[in-house]
């Protein structure tokens, strides 16, 4: 059994950082995918940010060039590095862990970030 804990969420002003951490545990097969997505209420959950096991990244547009993603593979960590937030990046963000080979999905509980201005 596989459980994701992100943490982190909160209210910060516009232009402000934050940053979320999601720790993995359980069973993690070593090739994964690891990523956050967000969602609003009635609106479909997106993707922020992914990244590899290799080390590879992919963002969403609207966060390039403020949002990074990063990793720590021995603690099986993500981290979402925050900055320049907008009003439009308040959302519920969900860590989810993909694994490769058999494309199990496993999402965390979401946590709330607001973003006042």
């Amino acid at each position: 059994q596989v459980q994701l804990v992100e943490s982190g969420g909160g209210l910060v002003q516009a232009g402000g950082s934050l940053r979320l951490p999601c720790a993995a545990s359980g069973s993690i097969f070593r090739i994964n995918t690891m990523g956050w997505y967000r969602q609003v209420l009635g609106k479909q959950r997106e993707l922020v940010a992914t990244i590899t096991s290799g080390g590879s990244t992919n963002y969403a547009d609207s966060v390039k060039g403020r949002f990074t993603i990063s990793r720590d593979y021995a603690e099986n960590t993500v981290y979402l590095q925050m900055n320049s937030l907008k009003p439009e990046d308040p959302a519920v963000y969900y860590c989810r862990l993909a694994f490769f080979h058999s494309g199990t999905l496993y999402w965390g509980q979401g946590t709330q970030v607001t973003v006042s201005s």
